[in-house]
């Protein structure tokens, strides 16, 4: 009865005009983004974090939820159509969805796309609500120094699911965690690495690092080498499938969606991981795996399903304890940090209404994407012949003002455009630069717990193994960081990610 007294909570919470307004509009542009390739979640929400400013606290994170996974759904529009992956969790859908577009069937792709999506949104949203409770409990029962071995784990985890060489991952996390520690020590007084630029006395904003490094270097990349994008040029066909193919496809979404609810948990992005084991998983339990490959709606309802429920269980780790598991889960912190909101276990008990009306949020969005999504579907194919050149001068005036108008500082558009800079020579050398946001939004909480737990223990360092959790933790992450950096171990999995 709690639990429905709590959904309840969240209901009245959503079902405003307002909210469902910004929900509408998070889960239109979402799509908007999936469905052109280049740009990307975490190029749009970092992008769109100094708009929030002067939306209420609540309607802006469900606007930015909305975001995030509509663009799960827009990302198999473009997958099917035109072969490229408009999102990352997209890239094994262009496996089968395509080939079924290029056989007549890219209605049913299409179609299947999105029930499956829905289907598995709906059930992660049913996880989420019924899980976030005992862990919000088991959460507050965390010592400082226990939250530090966590976050120590989380970054283990993002350097081994990181795209590239281990070395170049943890290089970026280490750069991230040290632009965490510019500015003002909040203990002493003291500037530290701010050399003497009184600018950054304060620190480095987040949107200017998340806007400069992630958006402005996306675009640097997609202006640099453009994808030539051509649509099929078949008739999309029905988009409803046939009794037949959804008997086929409701085994292979509800595995899909399993496999994503639990990867989808892990720090480092593990719901990029879940449409390849997905798609792995039905080949090896098909009797005729052949198929794979040539059009089999196997191939596009277990990964779609994946990837949009690892998409909402993300949301449990930063709504339950504070750290965000990937890049786009640290630009909500980032929008919350800006709307003075701590992510972590207290939000359950302090604010309810902004916890359960983004639970809430979810399934209504859901929805509106399922709606939204199919009628739609000749719009996003002429919104796919809009070439760059036209989209990007304007995007990046849009930023300039939302980066201004922050502080309204004019520093803050000159660095991030320095980011900018910064973001396109580390893509072009082949550092993946997600890690690095990760490591500057841990990086803060990191010191702020270690010192937590130093001050409680008088500055004795074995406060850290002392307690199980901790100890448990730490050595996990020592077992993981050993086991990524054996030379047979690593050429496998580099080799693994460029395949």
């Amino acid at each position: 009865m709690e639990l429905l007294d709590n959904l309840y909570l969240g209901a009245t919470v959503v079902f405003s005009a307002n909210n469902l307004a910004l929900c509408l509009i998070g889960c239109m542009v979402g799509t908007l983004i999936g469905v052109l390739p280049g740009v990307g979640p975490v190029a749009t929400i970092a992008m769109l974090l100094p708009i929030t400013f002067g939306i209420d606290p609540i309607g802006a994170l469900i606007m930015l939820a909305g975001i995030y996974y509509g663009a799960q759904y827009g990302g198999s529009t473009t997958a099917i159509l035109v072969n490229i992956p408009g999102e990352a969790t997209a890239v094994v859908t262009t496996l089968d969805g395509h080939q079924m577009a290029r056989n007549g069937r890219a209605g049913v792709a299409l179609g299947i796309a999105a029930i499956g999506s829905f289907i598995a949104g709906t059930i992660a949203t049913m996880v989420i609500a019924a899980l976030a409770q005992p862990l919000t409990k088991f959460a507050l029962l965390f010592r400082p120094a226990d939250y530090f071995a966590l976050m120590v784990f989380g970054l283990m985890l993002a350097v081994v699911l990181a795209r590239g060489s281990v070395p170049k991952a943890i290089a970026m996390i280490l750069i991230g965690v040290l632009l965490s520690t510019v500015g003002t020590d909040l203990e002493t007084g003291d500037e530290r690495l701010t050399f003497g630029w009184s600018e950054i006395a304060d620190g480095i904003d987040f949107a200017v690092i998340a806007m400069g490094v992630i958006g402005f270097g996306e675009i640097l990349r997609n202006l640099d080498a453009p994808e030539a994008r051509v649509a099929v040029q078949a008739k999309i066909g029905r988009l409803l499938p046939s009794l037949a193919d959804f008997r086929q496809s409701l085994a292979p979404i509800l595995r899909g969606t399993g496999i994503g609810s639990i990867l989808g948990l892990l720090p480092g992005n593990g719901a990029v991981l879940a449409p390849f084991a997905t798609y792995t998983l039905e080949k090896k339990l098909a009797k005729d795996p052949s198929r794979f490959g040539t059009g089999a709606i196997e191939g596009v309802a277990g990964p779609e399903s994946a990837n949009n429920a690892g998409a909402q269980t993300a949301f449990i780790p930063l709504l339950t304890l504070g750290i965000p598991p990937n890049a786009v889960m640290a630009l909500m912190v980032g929008a919350m940090t800006i709307h003075g909101i701590v992510p972590g276990p207290e939000i359950l008990t302090k604010q309810p209404k902004l916890f359960w009306g983004m639970i809430v949020s979810m399934w209504i969005g859901n929805l509106m994407l399922l709606i939204i999504n199919l009628p739609l579907i000749g719009i996003w194919v002429r919104l796919l012949r809009v070439p760059y050149r036209l989209m990007f001068p304007a995007i990046v005036l849009f930023c300039c003002i939302g980066i201004y108008s922050v502080n309204n500082n004019p520093a803050d558009v000159y660095l991030t455009a320095a980011f900018g800079l910064v973001g396109f020579a580390l893509i072009k050398l082949d550092f993946e630069p997600a890690p690095l946001l990760l490591g500057y939004v841990l990086g803060r909480l990191m010191e702020e717990k270690l010192r937590q737990a130093l001050a409680i223990s008088q500055g004795k360092m074995m406060t850290f193994i002392d307690h199980p959790v901790s100890a448990t933790l730490l050595s996990m992450s020592l077992v993981v960081a050993f086991i990524v950096l054996l030379p047979t171990i690593r050429r496998r999995r580099e080799r693994v990610f460029a395949e």
